[in-house]
């Protein structure tokens, strides 16, 4: 009976990390600007790999693109703004939300935003 309740465990500790390498799809946008101002949006993340993506968000009037990679719970993303250069870099729950903090070159201090899944 231990040998079975045993391999149960395992079989759910390997399963969930499967699941939550799943990141391709679309996302609500929440984030704070560097001045401490909101947005909001959408994001698309496109996978072309098992960890690299494409992602692109529309906050209002302004899109982005960008490259993407996932590490384990680690989520970041270089990326394109006007002719501006930006990093995010996220923390991935296992519920799929992503947080993050982000910065444009040249420009001091942080952000940050939420993606969370649209299902």
């Amino acid at each position: 009976m231990k040998k079975i309740i045993a391999l149960a465990l395992l079989a759910c500790a390997t399963a969930a990390p499967l699941q939550a390498q799943e990141i391709g799809g679309h996302y609500k946008v929440e984030g704070t600007n560097i001045n401490g101002t909101t947005y909001d949006g959408d994001a698309t993340i496109t996978l072309t790999s098992e960890t690299t993506c494409e992602i692109e968000w529309v906050t209002g009037p302004t899109t982005s693109k960008g490259i993407c990679m996932r590490n384990d719970d680690s989520f970041a993303a270089g990326y394109e703004i006007g002719n501006e250069v930006g990093l995010i870099i996220y923390k991935v729950a296992a519920d799929g939300v992503m947080n993050g903090l982000w910065t444009i070159a040249g420009n001091g201090g942080n952000g940050t935003e939420t993606l969370t899944p649209i299902k």
